[in-house]
């Protein structure tokens, strides 16, 4: 279908659009990591399995990016936004149900907001389950988790074996699918990332 372009408070953000929104079974709205693109393997592969399983896909690009910038910023700003081009692009489906994800960043966003857009579903990957070292020890972020399925949604979380962020435990999401051999940038594998999603899809749906 294209590109849109998103008018948000925080700024412009794009949407990559593949498939039909008045025949799709859902919509699934995906988004990058903080210095990342929509052309990553992972958001690629899952774009695919959105598609196989009769869904309309957008691949975001957050306004922060369309300006340039590599740093997300504030969290809530960032949320904000979000939930504006998530309003946006539901006109594009009308009564689709909503599964959102992201890879990194993008999977902490989709978690944080997953109740306020109403979302089914969360697709994590790489979620980034420790912040970096400098932080506090035993920091995590398993209450962006946590706090996707308080809100009704059902959270995959597609990590790699090797990933130095950690990998989130079965009891805190839905499904954990490890890639074997993968770091968090989940560059190969792609029919197993596609296998894993179009498996769960049909558990929200």
């Amino acid at each position: 279908m294209g590109r849109v372009q998103i008018n948000t408070e925080g700024g412009t953000a794009q949407a990559e659009l593949d498939g039909d929104g008045t025949a799709a079974r859902f919509l699934l709205v995906l988004t990058h990591g903080s210095g990342g693109t929509v052309g990553a393997p992972d958001l690629l592969a899952a774009r695919d399995a959105g598609l196989q399983s009769g869904g309309m896909v957008a691949r975001v690009t957050q306004p922060y990016r369309v300006r340039g910038a590599r740093a997300p910023g504030s969290p809530v700003r960032q949320d904000t936004a979000w939930a504006e081009v998530v309003s946006a692009l539901r006109e594009l489906a009308p009564g689709a149900p909503l599964v959102q994800g992201g890879r990194s960043n993008g999977a902490r966003v989709a978690c944080r907001t997953a109740a306020a857009v109403g979302a089914r579903g969360v697709i994590a990957l790489a979620f980034p389950l420790s912040p970096p070292r400098r932080s506090p020890a035993g920091a995590s972020r398993v209450a962006e988790l946590h706090a996707a399925r308080e809100g009704g949604a059902r959270v995959l979380v597609v990590n790699g074996e090797r990933d130095p962020f950690g990998i989130p435990a079965a009891q805190d999401v839905d499904r954990v699918v490890v890639v074997p051999g993968e770091t968090h940038a989940l560059k190969g594998h792609r029919g197993a990332i596609v296998t894993a999603i179009t498996e769960w899809l049909p558990t929200v749906l």
